[in-house]
């Protein structure tokens, strides 16, 4: 086993049991999916074009890449508390590879996202969402959204490395939660104004979302979408790659590095 895979695992294994430790924010970004399902789904649906039961599956995917985007925020927040909290630099005075320890987090993360989307799954399979796209396409949805997640934890890993203080990146981390409001995540896009729209389609969120519906329930692309909405799989496939490939590499130099 190479020194960066064993180093990795011992990294992941570190972050896993942190997450058990404290396990805050873990809680509240896998619950604030499913409180938002309940409320917008009942609330909300009624005021909409689709009725209730409707928009609710329509909005089980858009949750769910949502809380994909997500791992900004924690990326962000939990490299900032190793940064500033003088974890990271212990780190580094250890004969550890540079590269485990934003791979151990990232890598922490996304088990814990697989394993916290079940319940989110659970509660909008019993407000009416159906998965009928088949067992092949749905494990495909899924691995499309952990792809995202990896990705979006990388930027987020990155962002919380260039930040000034745990509490910058605390209030940085929040402000994302604006980002699915401008997707197609919680309202179709097709009668929003044509520069909303396109803001909205060239969102990753849109993709993700759209090629969930699709792969989940064969819902039909909007007409005269964007090409990452036209062609989600390969939106969301472009979309991630092009964050880890940025990122990843960004953050492990930063955290090497060592600067603050």
């Amino acid at each position: 086993m190479s020194a960066l895979a064993y180093d990795g695992l011992a990294m992941t294994g570190r972050q896993l049991r942190r997450v058990r430790n404290n396990p805050g924010l873990a809680i509240l970004t896998q619950i604030m999916p499913i409180n938002m399902l309940l409320f917008f789904g009942y609330v909300f649906g009624s005021a909409l074009a689709m009725p209730g039961r409707e928009y609710r599956a329509f909005l089980v995917p858009g949750l769910l890449a949502a809380t994909a985007a997500g791992g900004i925020m924690t990326g962000m927040f939990q490299a900032a508390q190793d940064t500033h909290r003088g974890v990271a630099d212990r780190f580094r005075a250890m004969p550890v590879s540079r590269a485990a320890v934003p791979l151990g987090q990232a890598a922490a993360d996304l088990v814990v996202t697989a394993l916290g989307t079940v319940p989110l799954l659970l509660v909008g399979l019993a407000v009416g969402w159906r998965i009928e796209g088949g067992a092949v396409r749905a494990l495909g949805a899924v691995a499309l959204l952990l792809l995202f997640r990896f990705a979006c934890t990388w930027a987020g890993i990155l962002l919380g490395l260039l930040s000034r203080s745990e509490e910058a990146a605390g209030q940085l981390g929040a402000s994302t939660f604006v980002l699915p409001l401008l997707s197609n995540a919680y309202i179709p896009t097709g009668n929003l104004a044509g520069w909303l729209r396109a803001l909205a389609e060239w969102n990753p969120i849109s993709a993700v979302t759209a090629a969930l519906r699709g792969l989940f329930g064969g819902s039909p692309v909007p007409h005269g979408a964007a090409w990452p909405v036209a062609h989600p799989v390969a939106g969301t496939l472009a979309w991630s790659v092009l964050l880890i490939a940025l990122c990843a590499p960004l953050a492990v130099r930063r955290y090497a590095r060592g600067e603050r």
